[in-house]
């Protein structure tokens, strides 16, 4: 259980990247009062925790009944991302001003919901992986206990670097929060750009069917050949012996 802890905390760190979702908060709010990021960073906290909970739990049976596929998921998370990026990029409502110039400006705009809460916070990369990890645990109460707990944790460092984005901004300075912006905005466009590639590939790709398994009556999951054709899709599951991003499916026999 120890290394499943660490599983989930490191997993869960690296998708939903509170360090990285903090400096891109420095950039959109370096013109807004304290009250009013740390009311955004509050908001944001508590919308990405309930999102985060309600795909743990139920996001599988959510993305089935609406007929979305995981690619296409993918596909649109990654097509929010890129606007966001290309917005900080080119400067375009981003905030990216001489404090002197602006410093009594009063931010009106709420980032909380988006970009801050989804897709930065709870995106689809955050959505897949508390799934996949839900689906590890299984019916054992110790481990989902671990993959909530691991989801709460990671939420709250994200919260508390949001709420010292002041002191980054201070840190910082005007120039040098323009280009970190710039720099964390170009790796956003190409972090957009693979979520959509991956969803491509797992869409159209040649070797598509090379991800995709069986899930036999025993529990065992089969890997099927890219050659196998596929029958009717029963019900849409998860990989539960590794990480796995791509779907499960039961077909006829």
């Amino acid at each position: 259980m120890v290394d499943f802890l660490l599983y989930s905390f490191i997993v869960l760190f690296v998708v939903v990247d509170p360090v990285g979702t903090a400096a891109l908060f420095v950039t959109m709010t370096r013109d807004a009062a304290p009250e009013y990021r740390r009311r955004m960073a509050r908001r944001a906290y508590f919308l990405s925790t309930m999102i985060l909970v309600l795909f743990a739990f139920g996001g599988e049976r959510l993305l089935t009944l609406l007929g979305i596929t995981l690619p296409a998921f993918r596909i649109g998370g990654g097509i929010l991302l890129f606007l966001l990026a290309a917005d900080i990029v080119f400067d375009r409502n981003s905030g990216l001003h001489d404090v002197a110039e602006s410093e009594n400006i009063e931010v009106h705009k709420d980032i909380s919901v988006f970009p801050l809460a989804f897709p930065l916070i709870a995106g689809p990369g955050a959505m897949i992986t508390v799934i996949l990890l839900m689906g590890q645990a299984g019916t054992e109460l110790v481990a989902v206990s671990i993959v909530l707990g691991m989801l709460t944790v990671v939420l709250a460092i994200t919260w508390g670097l949001l709420l010292q984005s002041s002191r980054l901004m201070a840190l910082l300075g005007v120039t040098g929060t323009n280009v970190i912006s710039r720099l964390l905005s170009i790796l956003l466009v190409a972090l957009a750009v693979q979520l959509v590639l991956d969803g491509l590939h797992q869409a159209f790709g040649p070797s598509g069917h090379e991800q995709r398994f069986d899930l036999l009556q025993d529990g065992t999951v089969k890997k099927f050949p890219h050659t196998a054709s596929w029958g009717t899709t029963i019900h849409h599951r998860y990989s539960t012996d590794t990480l796995q991003k791509y779907a499960v499916y039961y077909r006829n026999a």
